[in-house]
C-alpha cells in the first residue's frame, strides 16, 4: 500500500511542484503559469471514466494490477517525454507543455482510480486503517522524492535528465505492482457498460437503503469540511500573526508535514484496535479539538512557540481524521464496482474541500480569526452530534 501510494503521489503532487518552477525558470509569465492547475481537472472528474475500468479489467495479473502496471508504464513514458520539450514564450511551446501536463494528469488520475479500487478490494476491515496510513505516507514520500528529488537533479544535470530520471522511477514501480498480493476473482463480474455505469448506484442504494444512502453521502461531504475551510486560511493566518516567510516555511512545511505523518501512523495503529465507528467519532472529535490551537493563538499574544504548537496540534489531528476518512470510503464500496464507487465518493469529498470551502476567506473577513477558528470547532462538534 505504501508503494502504491508512492506511485500516486509522485506524478500527482510531485510533478505539480516541478512544472511551475520549470516554466518560471524559462521566462514564462506568471499569469500563464497560474493556468497550470487547470491541467489537474481530471482528478476532479475521474468518476466519469471510472466505470470503464470496472467493465473492462485487464485480467493479468488480476483485474486491478493489470491496469496499474499499464498506467505506470504510460506514465513513465509521458513524464520522460517532458525532456523533449523546451518551454518559452512561444505559444506552440506552451501548448505542448500544457498538453503533456494534461496527459500526465489523465494517466495519473486513472491510476488513482485503480489503486483506490485495489486497496478497497484487497484489505479486510481490520487492515483498512493501516492500509490508509501506509497509502498516505507513501503518497507524501512520492511527492517529496519526485518533487524535491527532481529539483536536486536539475541543479546538477538540468531539467531534461530530471524528467528522464522521474520516468525511470515510475518504471521501477512496475515490478512492485506485479509482485503485490493477488485479488480473488469476482463471482459476478461486470458484463456490460450499462451495468458498470448504473450498477454502482443501484447496488449502493440496495445495500444501504435510500435514507441511509443520503446520510452516508452527507457524512462523506461534511466529515472533513472544517479541514477544507481551514486549509486555505492557515497560511494567511500565520502571516496575520506576524510570522516571516522563512518561519512559515519551517513551521508549516517542515513541522506540519511531520505532524501529519505522525497523525497518520497513530491513526492507522489505533484504527485496528478501535474499529470503524469509534475511530470516526474519536478522530473526528480530535480534529475539532485540533482547531482549538488556532483559536487560542488568535485570542492571546502572538508567539512563535504558540503558533508552532497550534500547527502541530492541527496537523496531528488532521492525520488522524484523514486515516479514518479513507477507511470509511473503502468500507462503503462493493468490490464489484469499487473503481466507480470510490471515485464517486472521492468526488463528493472534492466538492466539500474545494467548493464548500471557497467562502473561508469571506468568513474570516466577516468575523475575525478568533471567531473563524471557534466557528470551525463548533461546526465539527455539531456534525458529530
Amino acid at each position: 500500500m505504501g508503494l502504491l501510494g508512492f506511485a500516486s503521489g509522485a506524478p500527482n503532487s510531485g510533478l505539480g511542484e516541478v512544472l511551475p518552477i520549470w516554466l518560471a525558470t524559462n521566462g514564462v509569465a506568471v499569469e500563464l503559469i497560474g493556468l497550470l492547475p487547470l491541467a489537474g481537472l481530471p482528478y476532479a472528474i475521474k468518476f466519469l471514466w471510472a466505470p470503464l475500468l470496472d467493465r473492462w479489467p485487464i485480467p493479468w495479473p488480476d483485474r486491478r494490477r493489470g491496469w496499474i502496471a499499464l498506467l505506470q508504464l504510460l506514465l513513465a513514458i509521458a513524464i520522460a517525454s517532458l525532456a523533449l520539450l523546451q518551454p518559452s514564450t512561444n505559444p506552440r511551446a506552451l501548448f505542448a507543455v500544457g498538453l503533456m501536463a494534461l496527459i500526465v494528469a489523465v494517466l495519473s488520475a486513472t491510476q488513482d482510480i485503480v489503486i483506490d479500487a485495489y486497496r478497497t478490494d484487497l484489505l479486510p476491515q481490520q487492515e483498512r486503517g493501516a492500509g490508509a496510513a501506509a497509502n498516505s505516507l507513501g503518497f507524501r514520500g512520492g511527492t517529496l522524492i519526485l518533487g524535491s528529488g527532481a529539483l536536486l537533479v536539475t541543479g546538477v544535470a538540468g531539467y531534461p535528465l530530471a524528467f528522464v530520471a522521474a520516468g525511470a522511477l515510475m518504471l521501477l514501480l512496475i515490478p512492485c505492482t506485479l509482485a503485490a498480493p493477488e485479488l480473488k476473482p469476482l463471482e459476478q463480474p461486470v458484463l456490460t457498460l450499462r451495468q458498470a455505469v448504473i450498477g454502482p448506484v443501484r447496488e449502493f442504494i440496495a445495500r444501504t437503503g435510500k435514507r441511509r444512502a443520503v446520510q452516508l453521502l452527507a457524512l462523506v461531504l461534511l466529515y472533513r469540511l472544517p479541514d477544507g475551510l481551514l486549509a486555505p486560511m492557515s497560511g494567511p493566518f500565520l502571516v496575520a500573526e506576524g510570522l516571516t516567510a522563512s518561519e512559515i516555511g519551517l513551521i508549516k512545511s517542515a513541522l506540519g508535514v511531520l505532524a501529519t505523518m505522525a497523525g497518520v501512523v497513530i491513526g492507522g495503529f489505533l484504527f485496528g484496535r478501535l474499529g470503524m465507528n469509534r475511530s470516526l467519532w474519536l478522530f473526528g472529535i480530535a480534529g475539532a479539538a485540533g482547531n482549538l490551537g488556532y483559536w487560542l493563538v488568535a485570542r492571546g499574544t502572538p508567539s512563535l512557540k504558540a503558533v508552532a504548537g497550534a500547527v502541530l496540534l492541527e496537523n496531528l489531528s488532521s492525520g488522524l481524521v484523514a486515516t479514518a476518512f479513507v477507511a470509511l470510503l473503502m468500507s462503503l464500496c462493493n468490490p464489484r464496482f469499487s473503481a466507480t464507487q470510490y471515485a464517486v465518493f472521492s468526488g463528493v469529498y472534492a466538492v466539500s474541500s474545494k467548493v464548500l470551502a471557497a467562502p473561508s476567506g469571506l468568513l474570516v473577513k466577516l468575523t475575525s480569526w478568533e471567531h473563524f477558528s471557534c466557528f470551525l470547532r463548533q461546526r465539527q462538534f455539531q456534525l458529530f452530534y
